[in-house]
């Protein structure tokens, strides 16, 4: 019993602590939102992850490194390139609050079927080599994982946030975009993130997106020029290779369609 008391005691000042420290990162965090009401940031958390990535892979100083971010006010932005990433990557942008909880929950259901039919094709597979253990195996590729976010979700993991995949980062992930909503504007936010989003290896913000794939700012975006930079968020370094693909022409010209029905804040 004696040894028991110090040892609760000493657990409970753990606990404290890291409720204390939980508390004060959030704050930390909060502040950092709301001085963005005021200030436009130079660069993100995940733009300074990925030039740390370009640097330990000893890209720095040869032919392949190239980086490209330039600020432009919400004015200098093409309407058509706003309608477009709404239409795109979060139809209900001006209605909800931050999360939309239904997308999150379609995505669910779609990466749980995903899971599904990954694991029948391995079982599939299993099958066939035993059957016939001289065949060469095909290599599985890996489930691709819908995530449902919202515009202002990725804003929040790409400003203050690390790129890791857990839970732990997505319920942090859904409390600053709550945070964000709460304390900007619609318009600021999408204004953030359209200068902060990742458009190909080292390219970031709508004015070198532009200016990388069509040579010309970002305010003379025409409108399937807007859609094509659009379709390539979700995968921006897989399309940056593939311009010419029949996929994002085809999503493109969806996009263009859709774009008449966006309103934007």
């Amino acid at each position: 019993m004696t040894e028991t008391r110090p040892r609760l005691k000493s657990l409970g000042r753990w606990l404290m602590w890291l409720l204390l420290a939980g508390v004060a990162l959030q704050l930390f965090f909060v502040l950092r939102i709301a001085l963005l009401l005021v200030l436009d940031p130079h660069s993100t958390a995940f733009m300074r992850s990925e030039a740390w990535r370009l640097a330990s892979q000893s890209l720095v100083g040869t032919e392949n490194w190239r980086w490209s971010h330039q600020w432009v006010d919400a004015e200098q932005i093409s309407p058509n390139l706003k309608r477009a990433v709404i239409a795109s990557e979060d139809a209900g942008f001006i209605e909800h609050a931050g999360v939309d909880w239904e997308a999150i929950e379609a995505a669910w259901e779609k990466n749980e079927h995903r899971q599904q039919l990954a694991e029948q094709r391995a079982e599939r597979l299993q099958r066939q080599q035993a059957r016939n253990p001289s065949a060469s195996a095909a290599p599985q590729r890996p489930v691709r994982i819908i995530g449902g976010s919202t515009i202002t979700q990725q804003l929040a993991k790409n400003l203050l946030l690390s790129g890791e995949r857990t839970l732990l980062r997505k319920g942090q992930e859904l409390v600053l975009a709550l945070a964000l909503e709460t304390l900007l504007s619609k318009d600021r936010i999408l204004e953030l993130y359209l200068n902060s989003v990742e458009w190909g290896e080292g390219v970031f913000g709508a004015e070198a997106a532009a200016q990388r794939y069509f040579r010309k700012s970002a305010h003379q975006l025409s409108a399937h020029e807007a859609a094509r930079l659009a379709v390539m968020l979700p995968r921006p370094k897989f399309f940056e290779t593939r311009q010419n693909s029949a996929f994002l022409a085809r999503r493109a010209a969806t996009i263009v369609a859709r774009m008449g029905d966006v309103s934007l804040p």
